[in-house]
């Protein structure tokens, strides 16, 4: 199963707007993703209350693993996503 490690950069973590942003995102990528923090349980990627209760904040490195058709190039675009500060991005652009 492929898997891509990734430090959360948004400035309130993995909590409330850029968990949904994430989510959301997940959701869209057409594999089963799943999102890990350390040696706790996976969760699913698309799990809003999933990903909020692995509390990663900004700095915490997270794994993300998918599998199928298309893993590899879901994995990029998630990491790419959490790479970000979600926070200082404007929501209607």
């Amino acid at each position: 199963m492929p898997e891509k490690t990734v430090t959360i950069a948004s400035r309130s973590g993995l909590h409330a707007r850029p968990a949904k942003i994430f989510v959301q995102a997940a959701a869209k990528q057409g594999v089963p993703v799943r999102l890990r923090v350390g040696d706790k349980p996976s969760v699913p990627a698309t799990s809003m209350l999933g990903v909020l209760a692995l509390g990663a904040e900004q700095g915490t490195a997270v794994t993300l693993q998918a599998e199928g058709p298309g893993a590899e190039e879901a994995l990029d675009a998630l990491a790419e996503l959490l790479a970000r500060d979600l926070d200082a991005e404007d929501p209607n652009a």
